[in-house]
């Protein structure tokens, strides 16, 4: 069989820990080559650009917004499958964990998620093959509720589910440290009126009683038992590391407070921020900010979390911002490392053996923008 192979030249190439001039040669999928020196014949000269491993996303939630674009409008799943696909490759995300809610309220319309029906029409497109990033599932599974066990476990008995994260969004702790802002939030956000809200208040605050502990206990062994990695998800104190310490939780992510980063980080838990946060230079609910983290060494992987587009923007953003990350660095934050927590150890980087996943990347001003990308060696944007 003959072998089908592709070679980028005169790249600035951002390998895992330097940079430098050369290119990359591509065979059936994999790196083969990461050379220097002249530009090898039939090469494709990138012109200087440069050249990045694909990008890893762990946390995001951008397809819900395709299939829900406006309160109470809902869109066909498989046409806001393939709109989220090719935002997504666009923005040189060659690997994407679709974050399903596992949040079941059909009174909160635009709270709760559809999953089943999300999960389902991601292995519909996969079947077809018409996808240009690799999408993984990720089961956001909110622990205050009263299915929240069952239908996750029906998701990962149904789909491959890579990564489960323990959220509780109860008003007045973690992310919404009073009602106030839980109820701000989620009206303008799903269009519920006050009325409405008072019965979502009182619900959550009732369920965190009846249901939290239990639930996060159950979805651990559940996800151990399946091998399935977990994430902890806005941790602030003292207490919620200890816990995820127990749990075997791999990642943190958004932890609302220094203290509770330092901790995970401490722990060997990796710490994840959303880059919207960094670029914007702060959290919009108040928490700390991903810049900080970072200057303290403390962050380890960045999300899109809801811009796709935001996990390029913000490596070359950090970057910037404080000279003393340096750029691979920053890059290993959007790659590597994500691949790296998640259990993917065939991605991620610029490197023999690995994915031939890379995407060509040019500045304007100081905006990174995505000129080509491919994923095992095949032109997908």
């Amino acid at each position: 069989m003959s072998k089908t192979e592709t070679i980028l030249a005169n790249a600035r190439l951002v390998l895992a820990d330097d940079m430098r001039a050369g290119h990359v040669r591509m065979v059936d999928g994999r790196i083969a080559e990461v050379g220097a020196g002249a530009v090898p014949s039939g090469a494709e000269d990138l012109g200087g650009d440069y050249l990045l491993p694909g990008l890893v996303e762990l946390h995001t939630d951008h397809v819900e917004g395709h299939l829900i674009p406006r309160p109470k409008v809902r869109w066909n799943p498989l046409a806001a499958i393939f709109a989220h696909d090719a935002q997504v490759a666009a923005s040189g995300i060659t690997t994407v964990f679709d974050s399903l809610r596992v949040w079941p309220d059909k009174r909160a319309v635009g709270i709760d998620g559809d999953a089943p029906l999300l999960a389902g029409a991601l292995a519909e497109a996969k079947a077809a093959n018409a996808l240009r990033a690799d999408h993984l599932i990720h089961l956001r599974c909110e622990v205050a509720t009263d299915t929240v066990v069952e239908d996750a476990e029906a998701l990962m008995d149904q789909h491959e589910v890579r990564l489960v994260s323990l959220m509780d969004h109860t008003p007045g702790q973690r992310q919404f440290l009073s009602v106030d802002i839980f109820r701000s939030y989620y009206m303008k956000k799903s269009g519920i009126s006050e009325a409405e809200m008072d019965v979502i208040v009182s619900t959550r605050l009732d369920f965190h009683q009846r249901y939290a502990r239990d639930n996060r206990a159950r979805l651990v062994k559940a996800a151990h038992a399946r091998g399935i990695v977990l994430a902890s998800h806005d941790d602030g104190t003292k207490a919620h590391v200890d816990e995820a310490i127990d749990d075997g939780v791999a990642i943190a992510e958004f932890p609302t407070t220094e203290e509770a980063a330092r901790l995970s980080h401490r722990a060997g838990i990796r710490v994840l921020m959303g880059a919207p946060n960094l670029v914007r230079g702060g959290s919009h609910t108040g928490n700390v900010s991903a810049e900080a983290l970072a200057g303290a060494g403390l962050l380890d992987i960045l999300s899109s979390d809801y811009v796709p587009s935001s996990l390029l923007w913000a490596a070359f953003d950090l970057n910037r911002r404080n000279p003393a990350i340096a750029l691979p660095e920053t890059v290993r934050m959007v790659s590597r490392t994500p691949a790296m927590a998640a259990g993917l150890d065939d991605r991620g980087e610029i490197a023999p053996g690995k994915r031939a996943d890379l995407i060509q990347v040019a500045l304007a001003g100081d905006m990174p923008v995505v000129k080509a990308v491919w994923r095992e060696g095949r032109r997908v944007a």
